[in-house]
C-alpha cells in the first residue's frame, strides 16, 4: 500500500480559472461557497478545518481572480483501494463553465496517482444535472440508500473505475473474451491468451465448450465442474502452445469443497488422469509456489498466464476463477477477466487493477489454500 499522504495535485490553468489544492486560507470563502450551493446537508467551519488539516484526501478548488467558485473534496479510506467523493460543489458564478467536470476529473488523477482503483459516491436522486454529468464521466449506480439526506430523500450510490492501463505498459495486446457460461472462465480466459500470443487465432464458442470439456474436473462443491490447470495446459499443448504449470499442491484438487463420496471418487480419478498425462506429454508441472517477481519475469519474457483467483473479493463468493494476466506494475497485477460485470460492459473487465498485496491473497483458494499458474508460450 502506497504512504498514506496528501497526493500532490498540480496546480492547472485554464483561461477562465485555476484547479489547485485547498489551503488553509480558503476556509472563509469555502464556508461562503458552501452556503450558496446546498440548501441543506452542508459541511460545517469545523468540518472544512478538520479536511484543510487532515492527510488522507484529496481537497481540489477552483479559483478566478481570487474568488473560490468550487470545489471537490475525496476521502481516501486508510487500508482501501477506494476512494470517495464527499463534496463537491460549484457555486453560482462558477456555473456553466465546466468547473465541476475538471474539478472530479483532476480528483479523479490525483486519487488513482495515490494508490485508489475505484471512485464512488453518493448522489440525490432528484439531483439529475449531478447524476448526468457523473454518468456523463463514466460512473455506474451499483445501489441506493433510502433516508440519506436531512429532507429523508433517498442516494444513489455510483461507481468508477480510476485506473486504467498505464501507457508504459510494455505487454502483448490481449483481445478480450466474455465467458459465455458460468462455468467457462478457465477455457475463455485460455483462448484469451492464445489470441494473444497468436493474432491468427480468434476465440469462438465452440472452442470454449471444447476446451473445458477437456479441461474439466466434472464435478465441483455445485454445478458444472471447473477447468484444472494441468487439463488446460494439456488442451493448450493440443493447440500447439507450450506451458508450464506451478501448482503448490499434489493431491486432488477442489476435493474438500464435495460432501458426496462417489463425485470425490472422479475428480481423484481426473486428477490423477491428468498428472499422468502431463507426464507423459512432458509439460513440467512445478509442485511450489510462484512468485510475482516470476509473474513480471514471464510477461517481459512475451509469455502470458493463466491465474486461478477467489473471487470472495470481487463479489463475496468464495468462487475459483480463472482470469488471464495481461500486465503488471509497481502497484497493481492487470488481468483480462472473462466475466463481464453487471452491467454488462466489456471495458471494466480489461486490464482489470489488482494491487498487488490484494492478488497475493485473491490468489489462494480454498482451505488448502491452492496457488497456481499456468505459463503460456509461443512454441519455438
Amino acid at each position: 500500500m502506497p504512504p498514506e499522504t496528501t497526493p500532490k495535485a498540480s496546480l492547472k490553468i485554464t483561461p477562465d480559472y485555476t484547479l489547485r489544492p485547498a489551503t488553509a486560507g480558503d476556509l472563509d470563502q469555502l464556508c461562503l461557497l458552501e452556503d450558496a450551493s446546498f440548501s441543506g446537508d452542508r459541511l460545517s467551519r469545523r468540518r472544512f478545518r478538520h479536511w484543510l488539516k487532515t492527510d488522507n484526501r484529496v481537497f481540489l478548488v477552483a479559483e478566478a481572480d481570487g474568488e473560490l467558485l468550487g470545489y471537490t473534496l475525496v476521502l481516501l479510506r486508510r487500508g482501501t483501494r477506494l476512494a470517495r467523493l464527499y463534496s463537491l460543489a460549484v457555486g453560482p458564478a462558477g456555473r456553466g463553465r465546466g468547473i465541476g467536470k475538471a474539478l472530479l476529473s483532476a480528483a479523479e488523477d490525483a486519487s488513482s496517482r495515490s494508490g485508489r482503483l475505484y471512485m464512488r459516491l453518493e448522489v440525490a436522486e432528484s439531483n439529475t444535472a449531478a447524476i448526468a454529468l457523473y454518468r456523463q464521466l463514466g460512473y455506474r449506480t451499483f445501489g441506493s440508500y433510502s433516508n440519506y439526506y436531512e429532507d429523508a430523500s433517498n442516494a444513489l450510490r455510483m461507481q468508477k473505475r480510476i485506473r486504467y492501463r498505464p501507457e508504459n505498459l510494455h505487454t502483448l495486446n490481449v483481445p478480450w473474451y466474455g465467458q459465455r457460461t458460468e462455468f467457462t472462465c478457465g477455457p475463455a480466459a485460455a483462448m484469451m491468451a492464445m489470441a494473444g500470443l497468436d493474432a491468427a487465432y480468434e476465440p469462438n464458442g465452440s472452442d470454449e465448450l471444447a476446451l473445458w470439456r477437456e479441461a474439466t474436473t466434472i464435478f465441483m462443491t455445485s454445478g458444472h465442474g471447473g477447468c484444472h490447470p494441468i487439463g488446460l495446459a494439456l488442451a493448450l499443448q493440443k493447440r500447439s502452445f507450450d506451458c508450464e504449470i506451478y501448482l503448490n499442491q499434489q493431491g486432488p484438487l477442489f476435493v474438500s469443497g464435495v460432501r458426496s463420496e462417489e463425485k470425490k471418487r472422479v475428480i481423484e480419478e481426473v486428477d490423477e488422469d491428468f498428472r499422468e498425462r502431463a507426464r507423459d506429454a512432458g509439460i513440467p508441472v512445478i509442485a511450489e509456489e510462484f512468485t510475482q517477481q516470476q509473474c513480471q519475469q514471464w510477461l517481459e519474457q512475451g509469455a502470458l498466464v493463466l491465474l486461478l483467483i477467489s473471487t470472495y473479493r470481487l463479489d463475496g463468493k468464495k468462487v475459483p476463477h480463472w482470469v488471464t494476466l495481461t500486465g503488471m506494475d509497481d502497484e497493481c497485477f492487470y488481468v483480462h477477466d472473462p466475466d463481464v460485470d453487471d452491467e454488462d460492459n466489456p471495458l471494466d473487465s480489461q486490464y482489470l487493477p489488482i494491487a498487488r498485496e490484494d492478488f497475493a491473497r485473491m490468489s489462494l483458494f480454498g482451505k488448502e489454500r491452492l496457488r497456481t499458474a499456468v505459463v503460456i508460450r509461443k512454441p519455438g
